[in-house]
């Protein structure tokens, strides 16, 4: 009994306290939903991150990433195919990546492989070919609830998907695999599917047009390839072809006009991957982020003061130190924006 009444008197004094409290403790159930979970939105600008970032680390699974993304204090996301679809069911992808993308990438720099590199590289993208086969026809009659159910677990930790990037958008993909890949990132709650831009009009036309039929947005990326005009094309095809700049890759592409390319077309980008590559002249190495020649801090300021909407995506591609991991480093990354934005 002493200990009910006990009870009952807390009570009493703790609902009258609620009801004499300022409006701050009252509305404290909305401030505890976002207690302890990421926020990368600094003074305007949404920093995001895309998930290839994180391909250095062990697990790749769904649960993994949204860890690594939580844990460098990401908020918003371009979400990769890999964790999603395995999330959603689809078999291992039997090619270890963390091996593929290293030698794929000296390739597409015109370095030399050695010809264990070369059997390497060919024998993962054998594998990789007979494995997209497979994935086609798992994707042709897979449903969308795994991919709302992702969408919820992600949301749950603070976490939103605003783009997606599966490879299910190639020349040779019919367009029941197109369309999968749209509703796929419509019930992840994305805005856009960001792809390899692939040189090739007609292609863009069909992306575009089947983007309408979907109600879902296309950025196509670039490398350095890019140019001032490198998307003109697809955005006059469809008004659902977009931009999914990089602005460490066209300075090392040697363009001086990136500001002048975010004025002008800022309309026209879903998302902005940024990264600190240096100049032709310099190297075109890809350094820590204020060491390279990208002007990054500028293009926030931009962004800021012209009120832009698409989200600048950090994209680690400098290599690791030893000692860290790529959790870390994206935290610096997003350090070096909250001090540009501050």
């Amino acid at each position: 009994m002493e200990n009910r009444r006990e009870f009952l008197i807390k009570s009493a004094l703790s609902a009258a306290a609620l009801i004499t409290a300022p409006s701050w403790v009252n509305a404290a159930p909305p401030l505890l939903k976002s207690y302890n979970k990421p926020d990368s939105m600094i003074n305007g600008v949404q920093i995001g991150c895309i998930t290839y970032s994180f391909r250095s680390m062990d697990d790749q699974s769904a649960e993994a990433t949204l860890k690594y993304v939580t844990d460098a204090g990401i908020s918003a996301i371009e979400l990769m195919g890999g964790p999603a679809e395995s999330f959603a069911g689809l078999p291992t992808n039997p090619v270890n990546m963390q091996e593929f993308y290293p030698l794929s990438s000296k390739q597409r720099k015109g370095e030399e492989l050695t010809s264990d590199e070369q059997a390497k590289l060919k024998e993962m993208r054998d594998q990789m070919e007979s494995y997209s086969k497979m994935a086609t026809a798992w994707r042709i009659k897979t449903g969308m609830a795994p991919f709302e159910k992702l969408r919820k677990m992600y949301k749950d930790a603070g976490v939103t998907i605003y783009a997606y990037k599966p490879s299910a958008f190639g020349k040779e993909a019919s367009d029941a695999e197109i369309a999968y890949g749209m509703n796929a990132a419509k019930a992840l709650g994305a805005t856009h599917v960001t792809l390899e831009h692939p040189s090739d009009d007609a292609h863009t036309l069909r992306l575009g047009k089947l983007g309408e039929k979907h109600r879902m947005s296309v950025g196509y990326h670039g490398h350095t390839q890019e140019t001032f005009t490198f998307w003109d094309t697809a955005i006059s095809q469809s008004p659902r072809n977009g931009m999914n700049l990089d602005s460490g890759h066209y300075i090392a592409a040697g363009k001086t006009d990136l500001m002048k390319l975010i004025a002008e077309k800022n309309k026209h980008i879903l998302s902005m991957h940024t990264k600190d590559r240096q100049t032709p002249a310099n190297g075109e190495g890809n350094l820590p982020w204020g060491e390279g020649d990208t002007p990054i801090t500028e293009m926030l300021k931009t962004m800021q003061r012209n009120k832009y909407k698409f989200p600048a995506t950090i994209e680690l591609e400098y290599a690791v130190p030893e000692g860290s991991d790529a959790v870390s480093e994206v935290q610096k990354c997003l350090e070096f924006c909250r001090k540009a934005l501050a």
